[in-house]
């Protein structure tokens, strides 16, 4: 109790006296101001420049309908496929779409299998609609079932779609719209978490879906420097993705892929990749802690392996540009695998060097800090962006929690950093059997 009682005049000197709070800030914000408040401007900027965009452009007509690949991944989804299947079938898209499901490692994988045959009969009742089944009999992971879908495929645009991921009806058109630009090789769009009333890990899980993967890309595609296209949903010019060779071996092949289009841009700066809001997916998202932490250490660890090992001649200005290098320097290097280290640490000598009283109100106003970062880009969203309004004010919820739940998640994003340095986690990965990692670039 007097510990408590001790934190909290602390905090009223901190919040009531200039000089508590100036001496403080001087110790917090140098590592915060300037890896954290950029993203937040810059996600805020894209907010308001698409504010603009809606209101004031004259909306884009699509004059022709390109065909379109939808090429999907399968792996132990079982019945579930049919829906990602079906949501494609029901698009309003008015051209031809094309949809290609590679079933890997198919005698393993018989549910899946018959599930698709299962569609079969439906197709014709689709018009311009196709479907074909690949069935894999070696197993060779995601990456190799990507590229035999790439070769298959006779559409213009591709997009490489995870088999537990279903979509909005009006994705493919609204994704093709951005192709009646030459220079657009790729596009990505929200995704959204499908089970997000599950429990309390999927609920923070998709408040960092709407605030991560909607508000920052939609930022940082008006700079043209979008980090990542995700490997369940990706949407590319299908001539480009076979000029730079489709997908190369490993786990992390949608980074990896990312950053191979972005070194094309040093000498074809007119490259693009965009976002599109009105291009929405649905995925399913961890529903235990546990899960969380499994699939945050491949994810986190991917970073290290993708950026030190396969990328780390690639990333300079003479390759990919000065934006683009800056921007993987600040975000992909200081915000993502430097910054988890500096919490740590920086956590670690408060908590030694401290009295527990100004540790715990130290603790406090991070807290705060981030708390009302994370309410205005919210409100925001949901003033904005949003296109399920009612649905999305059940995260304000779980936003108390959320500054706690990020915080976790930086403090595994080292452990998962340091498993990768240390254990070589991308080669402990359900993306592919380990063979086929083992002979990929190490």
């Amino acid at each position: 109790m007097q510990t408590l009682t001790q934190t909290g005049q602390i905090l009223l000197v901190f919040l009531l006296q200039d000089q508590g709070t100036v001496s403080y800030l001087l110790v917090f914000v140098p590592f915060v101001l300037f890896l954290e408040l950029p993203l937040y401007f810059i996600s805020w900027l894209g907010i308001f420049r698409y504010i603009t965009r809606d209101t004031y452009e004259i909306p884009f007509i699509l004059p022709s309908a390109p065909r379109v690949t939808c090429a999907i991944t399968c792996y132990a989804e079982g019945k579930a496929v049919q829906n990602t299947v079906i949501s494609l079938l029901e698009q309003t898209y008015p051209g031809h779409i094309e949809i290609i499901a590679m079933v890997d490692g198919v005698q393993k994988n018989q549910a899946t299998y018959q599930a698709l045959r299962d569609l079969i009969p439906r197709i014709s009742s689709y018009p311009r609609r196709s479907f074909i089944i690949i069935p894999k009999i070696q197993r060779g992971g995601r990456v190799s079932s990507l590229n035999a879908g790439l070769s298959r495929a006779s559409g213009e645009v591709f997009l490489a779609l995870d088999g537990d991921t279903s979509f909005d009806n009006q994705m493919v058109h609204r994704s093709a719209l951005h192709f009646q630009n030459d220079n657009v090789v790729a596009v990505t769009g929200p995704m959204r978490v499908r089970n997000a009333k599950k429990s309390l890990v999927t609920r923070l899980q998709s408040l960092e879906y709407m605030l991560s993967l909607q508000v920052g890309k939609l930022g940082l595609t008006n700079l043209n420097v979008i980090n990542n296209i995700p490997g369940a949903f990706g949407i590319f010019r299908k001539s480009f993705l076979q000029k730079i060779g489709g997908w190369n071996t490993g786990t992390a092949e949608d980074l990896d892929l990312t950053l191979r289009i972005k070194q094309y841009q040093r000498r074809y700066p007119q490259l693009r990749i965009e976002y599109e809001a009105g291009a929405v997916s649905h995925t399913d998202a961890p529903e235990k802690f546990s899960d969380f932490l499994r699939q945050r250490l491949r994810w986190d660890g991917d970073l290290w392996y993708t950026y030190s090992n396969k990328h780390r001649l690639g990333i300079s200005a003479a390759i990919m540009g000065w934006g683009n290098f800056l921007f993987i320097l600040w975000y992909g290097i200081l915000f993502q695998i430097v910054m988890p280290f500096t919490i740590v640490l920086y956590t670690i000598y408060m908590a030694i060097t401290q009295p527990l009283p100004f540790f715990l109100a130290s603790m406090v106003l991070v807290y705060l800090f981030y708390f009302c970062l994370i309410l205005v880009q919210f409100v925001l969203y949901l003033a904005v962006l949003s296109d399920r309004k009612w649905e999305d004010c059940n995260a304000f919820l779980v936003l108390p929690i959320y500054p706690l739940f990020l915080f976790i998640a930086r403090l595994w994003s080292a452990v998962a950093l340091l498993n990768q340095m240390f254990n070589k986690g991308h080669l402990d990965s359900a993306m592919a059997p380990w063979w086929v990692l083992k002979k990929g670039k190490q």
